[in-house]
């Protein structure tokens, strides 16, 4: 009897400590984090190197003095962004914004009340003005009942019907009834053949909105009106967050709406009295040119394509339940990460492949830059290659010296190595327009394609030898950890 009771008595101490919280530190549950390598980056392992010209500074720029500083780990782009993934940004745009405008067409034709005059079958559809705009709204979360329906979806649909209300009551800009946006439906196709159109209302978005006027084509095909491409987003001025911590939010916030598609024009403008028609002709856009880098990308579109990048990752997540994991930020380098990442972890190395010369014992240049006066296809390429082209530095990072030069984050002053951190060292003013590009380009000579050469372009600007590649933090310890 007494072992009996003993037994009972250990049991419920078991059951009673495994179901309750005895006071201890037990942590608020969440599930493991796995580091995984994020698709075509290397991991760029943390440390400290001797930042700067390790050589003689033969233009006397006095700009990068050595001193040694330490870096996180981060993941790098194993190449420079091409013009095929460029395009995938710039199709997502578009394809946004046909959609919306569509979508606009539809609330604002026949007086349809947003919310409540939904129709509810599929007749109802047909004899709708909202029926020729099938591609523009996620049709299934319109049509579900009401208990089917998130909160969150009930009050964006009762959002927008207050900025209907107030658009047709005080006659503001229809742009302002999208503040709160209903979800879009990408499934289906958007219809671009002419005689294919579903609807006046449909041909006057395409015709009249998303392409330029036929008086300016030039080549008997619809083309976009490329100004409308803009994407928005906002970010932080964090320094200011810093130094102003009793202000609102909102007061640190940017918001900025840059237009994306690349300047295309650059390969005219940045040699004149020369023939380069057919790279402003095809370049961008071009199958032959697919994996080649994208360029005529000023600083403000690279930000928004890296932001751009950051939001898709996330949503796929998002989509896939993984509602608490993030992929961390993609984002231009700081200039000294892109030292380090470019140095390929040898010491006081002049080029990514060490050196001392461009070529290598078979006579055969190492990179994509001007070898001799004049003579642009010395080593092969008269413009830029193929991204992946020639042999990736010791990290498996691809012409990190020549093809294009590459955008970074950085604001460009001459005495940044002088009065910056030793600990990640960077400078970044927003407001400043001199920002810092590294690597030199196939319009180069040699000593731009050194580790340590520092140079800038206006933000502004864009290139025809200048494109980027993003990195993203390395999320934890700098132990190298591949999954």
């Amino acid at each position: 009897m007494k072992k009996k009771l003993l037994v009972f008595l250990v049991l419920c101490i078991a059951v009673s400590c495994g179901k309750r919280n005895q006071g201890e530190l037990v942590v608020v549950k969440q599930k493991k984090f796995h580091q995984h390598k994020p698709h075509g980056m290397a991991l760029i392992p943390g440390g400290s190197f001797i930042m700067g010209s390790s050589d003689e500074d033969i233009l006397a720029a006095n700009d990068n003095i050595t001193r040694t500083v330490t870096i996180r780990s981060f993941w790098m782009d194993e190449t420079e962004i091409t013009n095929a993934e460029y395009q995938q940004f710039v199709e997502w745009v578009k394809d946004s914004i046909v959609r919306t405008e569509l979508a606009k067409a539809a609330l604002f034709s026949g007086g349809f009340n947003f919310v409540s005059e939904f129709p509810t079958s599929d007749d109802d559809f047909e004899t709708t003005p909202i029926y020729n705009y099938l591609p523009a709204y996620d049709m299934d979360a319109l049509k579900s009942e009401e208990e089917d329906k998130s909160g969150y979806q009930l009050y964006l649909e009762e959002k927008s019907t207050d900025f209907v209300s107030n658009y047709y009551d005080t006659e503001q800009e229809p742009d302002s009834v999208f503040h709160y946006h209903l979800p879009l439906n990408r499934d289906e196709d958007i219809i671009t053949d002419r005689t294919d159109y579903p609807g006046l209302e449909y041909a006057q978005v395409m015709e009249e909105i998303i392409y330029l006027p036929e008086s300016e084509w030039f080549n008997g095909q619809p083309t976009v009106d490329t100004s409308i491409l803009k994407y928005r987003f906002s970010s932080i001025d964090m320094q200011a967050a810093v130094a102003n911590p009793d202000s609102s939010r909102s007061s640190f916030a940017r918001y900025e709406a840059p237009q994306i598609y690349p300047d295309t024009t650059v390969w005219i403008k940045d040699f004149k009295y020369s023939y380069n028609e057919p790279m402003h002709n095809d370049y961008f856009w071009h199958r032959a040119y697919a994996d080649y880098p994208v360029v005529g990308i000023n600083w403000h579109q690279a930000r928004a394509f890296a932001h751009w990048r950051t939001k898709i990752r996330n949503d796929y997540l998002r989509s896939r339940k993984k509602k608490k994991s993030s992929t961390g930020v993609f984002r231009l380098p700081t200039e000294i990460e892109w030292e380090f990442a470019a140095r390929g972890g040898l010491e006081s190395a002049i080029y990514p492949w060490g050196g001392p010369y461009t070529y290598d014992d078979r006579g055969c240049f190492l990179a994509n830059f001007k070898p001799n006066r004049g003579d642009y296809a010395g080593d092969d390429s008269l413009y830029t290659v193929e991204a992946d082209s020639y042999e990736p530095n010791d990290y498996g990072l691809y012409n990190m010296a020549g093809n294009v030069s590459e955008w970074t984050n950085s604001t460009y002053t001459k005495d940044t190595y002088e009065f910056t951190t030793p600990m990640n060292p960077n400078y970044d003013n927003f407001g400043d327009s001199q920002k810092v590009i590294r690597g030199g380009s196939w319009k180069d000579v040699a000593y731009y394609l050194r580790v340590a050469s520092r140079d800038y372009e206006y933000a502004d600007s864009a290139r025809s030898y200048l494109g980027f590649r993003l990195v993203r933090d390395y999320l934890g310890t700098n132990e190298v950890q591949q999954n």
